[in-house]
């Protein structure tokens, strides 16, 4: 049987990829002291299940409500932001880069989900988000709830 290509899989792949440029600049700032924030890259794997795409994320030292997922039109962003404690309690900064901690990631989607049905766990530094596949496409952008 003939597998069905997806015209657009090249673009997809370009876009990827220049998204992976773009965070790649931002991490030579972030080392050359240009930004006042601290971007980290977080590490994905996307992985097809019988009837469900599986994304699991690393997200160290962050808590749960410092994230925030996203599902529209194919596509989940991954959005995490802390504030570090202002003071330090056992003497004065000679050097402070870690303030503000953010990391944001989109991930294009092999297939069309089931927004509705999309559900996220986090234990221990590690988002497991679980999304329904669906024949349809969506119409509207769904926020998911952490457990």
């Amino acid at each position: 049987m003939m597998r069905r290509t997806n015209p657009f899989d090249d673009f997809e792949e370009l876009f990827e990829r220049m998204s992976r440029q773009f965070d790649e600049m931002g991490r030579q700032f972030d080392r050359s002291g240009m930004m006042a924030q601290v971007r980290h890259e977080m590490a994905i794997d996307v992985t097809d299940h019988d009837g469900e795409i599986v994304v699991t994320v690393d997200l160290p030292g962050y808590e749960k409500s410092d994230i925030a997922l996203s599902v529209a039109n194919r596509t989940l962003t991954v959005e995490a932001t802390r504030e570090l404690d202002a003071e330090r309690a056992d003497g004065e900064y000679l050097r402070r880069e870690r303030r503000h901690e953010s990391a944001r990631r989109t991930i294009r989607l092999p297939e069309t989900v089931d927004e509705n049905g999309a559900s996220a766990s986090y234990h221990n530094g590690v988002l497991t988000v679980t999304l329904p596949k669906h024949d349809a496409e969506p119409d509207d952008s769904r926020r998911i709830d952490i457990d």
